[in-house]
């Protein structure tokens, strides 16, 4: 049976949460001292939105077929993603059949390859991807992990991102990983700081409750070398995203150096088969944590996947709501998901991507049920109440 072609491509941007978690109001966990590239200069150590972590906002992607069917999706890349899709990827969707995903991928990416290949670029592939993914689901109604070959467990298991891995134990989650604070420009203090910091929800959390740091890509080879020996003794499952994405032979010496047992972890900030074909094939990690959103869609993490479990790796996504759910639950080397605690203390479990999805499932005492992922698509629908703003037509 054919489906109805596509019709329409829209593109619009958001403010204020959501997919782009990090334009919180004042007070939030994720916006507080924590160590970034940016801590090397005091004016930026604070918070990271004084360095426009945040300017970029919410991409809303919307797809609808000549049936009147509508597939959306949201991530990062606010209003410059909204002139890429518009401007140039629209052309390669409109009039084709939503099936037609591989060549719509392939032409998205090699069209743009001159001025693109990562970041925003790819941020807005990954949009119109996903939201293609969402419409033919719903075109075919059944949810998109079936598409993807159906459920390997029968349900998802969670660690939560947040600055209270003791609440995130409480709540059921199977480990808590927090930002590190204090980077290389705050020196041995800082270093002190952070390991006593680890120490404390070592104390509180207990021996057998995974701990990780998430470093954001803020320190050099030996300072996280230095910080992960000195964690050693808190047991640290692993040290995230220690140092720039683009230094790949950093990586690969830091695997080398931390202590036995401890897991390197990065790739959040990395996009499309290739730039994780050098972290795989230089052995830079032993957990890969691609972005759906980020990294090319699902269309192209299938093809990353692919490449880790020939190389022996675990694929767990960086947090993005359902939008990794359905990948993670049809994967046997993605054996758990993350969940980003973006209640501002965090103290309760709430939908990560409030206030822009309707339907987002939640984890409950660390745990959700397959079937919380069986409507059409992602299972989730936008909520038209929000602020859109449509910057460009076509």
């Amino acid at each position: 049976m054919s489906l109805p072609k596509i019709k329409h491509v829209r593109a619009f941007t958001v403010r204020g949460g959501g997919a782009d978690y990090h334009d919180q109001g004042e007070g939030h966990w994720i916006d507080n001292h924590i160590a970034t590239p940016m801590s090397r200069y005091p004016e930026y150590r604070q918070s990271r939105q004084s360095f426009g972590i945040n300017v970029l906002g919410t991409l809303v992607v919307e797809i609808e077929a000549e049936d009147g069917t509508i597939g959306f999706a949201v991530t990062t890349g606010g209003e410059p993603a909204c002139f890429i899709v518009e401007k140039h990827l629209a052309r390669f969707l409109e009039g084709r059949s939503p099936t037609d995903y591989e060549k719509i991928w392939d032409q998205m990416y090699f069209s743009t390859q001159y001025y693109g290949r990562k970041g925003l670029v790819i941020n807005a592939i990954s949009g119109v991807d996903l939201a293609l993914w969402d419409l033919l689901g719903k075109l075919r109604q059944e949810p998109v992990y079936h598409m993807l070959g159906g459920a390997v467990r029968d349900e998802l298991q969670f660690y939560a991102t947040g600055a209270r891995p003791d609440k995130a134990k409480e709540f059921g989650f199977i480990g808590g990983k927090m930002p590190l604070h204090h980077g290389p420009a705050e020196g041995v203090e800082g270093l002190h700081k952070n390991i006593a910091e680890l120490a404390d929800m070592r104390a509180k959390c207990g021996d057998d409750f995974w701990l990780m740091w998430d470093c954001w890509m803020a320190l050099d080879v030996d300072y996280a070398t230095r910080l992960a020996i000195a964690a050693q003794d808190y047991g640290l499952k692993w040290i995230e995203e220690a140092i720039s994405p683009d230094d790949y032979w950093g990586y690969q010496q830091l695997k080398r150096n931390v202590p036995k047992g401890m897991l390197v972890t990065t790739g959040e900030h990395e996009a499309t088969r290739w730039g994780f074909r050098m972290l795989l094939e230089m052995d830079c990690c032993d957990i890969i944590q691609p972005d759906v959103g980020w990294c090319g869609g699902v269309t192209e993490l299938l093809k990353i996947s692919a490449l880790a479990d020939a190389h022996g790796k675990m694929v767990v996504p960086h947090g993005s709501s359902v939008y990794s759910y359905h990948f993670v639950i049809t994967r046997h080397n993605s054996p758990f998901a993350e969940y980003l605690m973006m209640h501002p203390g965090p103290t309760e479990v709430v939908p990560m991507f409030h206030p822009q999805l309707i339907g987002e499932p939640v984890p409950q005492d660390g745990r959700l049920k397959v079937s919380a992922l069986d409507a059409p698509g992602f299972g989730v629908e936008l909520n038209r109440e929000i602020a859109m703003h449509r910057p460009y037509t076509h």
